[in-house]
């Protein structure tokens, strides 16, 4: 994963004066981890809720990935956007968990047969549960960047970011998605390009 670190202070040439610069430090405080963990935690959630359909999975998803910052908070922390970084590892995790949790309902079904056991799942209306659960069904990178795009509400050049793609491949994966989506549910799409 290659997630692009903060910028350390003006560059030779560029202003400032360079004997009174210190070049082995981020200019740029660092924020505290538990601060940034306050602050993000809870659209973290949200985000991850919207990849899984699961409360339970989508806490765990964020744990996580915060985990994982806090381990690596000393490069992680001097990210320009590490509530990026943090979002992108929800959403590999969260592609990974899926394709486990595929696999091992493939193993039970073949060894124990289905059983239909249900996870209780927090209500939502009809129409929101109809809606994410096409967009859990829609490939990966669109899912991901509708989820971002719409729970997150996050401009498309962030969401490229998050994605390391360019913004207009974001912008494909959103119009194929809302295509998809727009014939599961039996939307008309509009004047959309």
């Amino acid at each position: 994963m290659t997630v692009r670190p903060r910028s350390r202070g003006p560059k030779e040439g560029h202003g400032g004066d360079e004997a009174t610069q210190p070049t082995s430090q981020v200019v740029r405080g660092r924020e505290p981890f538990e601060r940034f963990y306050a602050r993000e935690f809870r659209s973290v959630v949200g985000l991850a809720y919207a990849l899984s359909g699961s409360r339970a999975a989508s806490e765990d998803l964020a744990q996580e990935a915060f985990i994982a910052a806090h381990e690596n908070w000393d490069k992680v922390g001097t990210y320009e956007k590490p509530e990026a970084w943090v979002r992108r590892v929800v959403s590999n995790l969260s592609v990974s968990r899926f394709r486990r949790r595929t696999t091992e309902m493939k193993a039970l079904t073949r060894l124990a047969g289905f059983r239909n056991e249900t996870t209780e799942l927090p209500a939502l209306p009809q129409e929101a549960e109809a809606f994410w659960s096409n967009v859990r069904r829609l490939p990966k990178r669109q899912s991901q960047a509708i989820a971002l795009h719409y729970l997150e509400d996050l401009p498309v050049a962030e969401i490229a970011e998050i994605l390391e793609c360019s913004p207009n491949t974001v912008k494909v994966h959103l119009h194929k998605g809302r295509k998809k989506l727009a014939a599961r549910l039996g939307v008309e799409m509009g004047g959309e390009s």
